[in-house]
């Protein structure tokens, strides 16, 4: 799978605490293997955001925002708390 980073993304990656980047790259490696594994609550965002899904980093406060462009293309387009990737 090739993942693709929204610039976005990169800056909001960037100000991310350090212990939730620890867990970020945990989960990406498992996203890399299966987007749906349970472990990540994969879900569709609604509203505006509708054309997104949506994984968690850690157990409700981070995630991560990614479009599917194709079955093994995908965008990170945002991350951090579910305020931030609704703004």
């Amino acid at each position: 799978m090739q993942i693709l980073l929204h610039r976005k993304f990169k800056k909001e990656y960037k100000r991310l605490p350090k212990h939730i980047k620890i867990l970020a790259e945990k989960k990406i490696k498992i996203f890399m293997k299966n987007p749906f594994d349970t472990r990540l609550k994969t879900h569709r965002l609604q509203g505006k955001l509708r054309y997104l899904w949506s994984f968690y980093i850690d157990r409700n406060q981070y995630r991560i925002a990614f479009e599917i462009l194709d079955e093994n293309i995908v965008r990170f387009y945002t991350a951090g708390t579910h305020d931030d990737v609704y703004r």
